[in-house]
């Protein structure tokens, strides 16, 4: 026995089961449509069309799944534009474009950061860091099919690369010293709340 489980359960679950395929085995019985007309049965006694395989010996109503969600998933749906971004014939680098595309531009502007090679690098780092995920925003909203960089749904994704890239690009422009960008407000508001 598992952790956590007890017989039970096990019983539990499968009186729950058997009940839900007998469910099932109700619903489809009930939709499905009467396969002979007045002419005899249309393109096989059981109303599938040609395009349809035979099913096995072994395939039964019973075997048919329920409509419902089940209340338990079992597993992930792969989000939208989550497909690969080139054909399965490209080699596996170009597969994945838009992700590296983003990871590279990011990686470079960790690596002018970390380096540190010239005056301000530690701005345009950041800034070419939050360039990179205000680009990935951009190709999740354009490209169809952008692979592993479809995280979550279109929206979700749009909202969390394009709300951090901004950010990360404002926070690197009025970093102190001599910021890049002044905004007069937030000043005012770090002094009121420091005091």
């Amino acid at each position: 026995m598992g952790a956590g489980t007890s017989p039970a359960d096990r019983a539990a679950s499968a009186t729950g089961a058997a009940a839900e395929q007998a469910e099932g085995t109700a619903d489809a019985a009930a939709e499905a449509p009467a396969a002979d007309t007045a002419d005899g049965p249309a393109e096989g006694s059981d109303g599938r069309t040609g395009s349809h395989p035979e099913p096995g010996p072994d395939a039964s109503p019973a075997a048919r799944r329920s409509r419902r969600f089940p209340s338990f998933t079992r597993d992930t749906a792969r989000p939208e534009g989550g497909g690969r971004a080139a054909g399965g014939d490209a080699p596996a680098p170009a597969r994945q474009w838009p992700l590296l595309a983003v990871l590279c531009t990011a990686g470079a502007g960790l690596l002018i950061v970390a380096a540190d090679p010239f005056d301000e690098a530690f701005r345009i780092g950041t800034i070419l860091i939050g360039v990179a995920l205000i680009g990935g925003a951009v190709l999740r909203l354009v490209v169809p099919s952008v692979g592993m960089l479809a995280v979550r749904s279109r929206f979700t994704d749009l909202v969390t690369y394009g709300l951090l890239g901004v950010l990360i690009v404002m926070l690197a422009l009025v970093a102190q010293p001599k910021p890049w960008l002044d905004i007069p407000f937030l000043e005012d508001a770090v002094h009121f709340t420091i005091r």
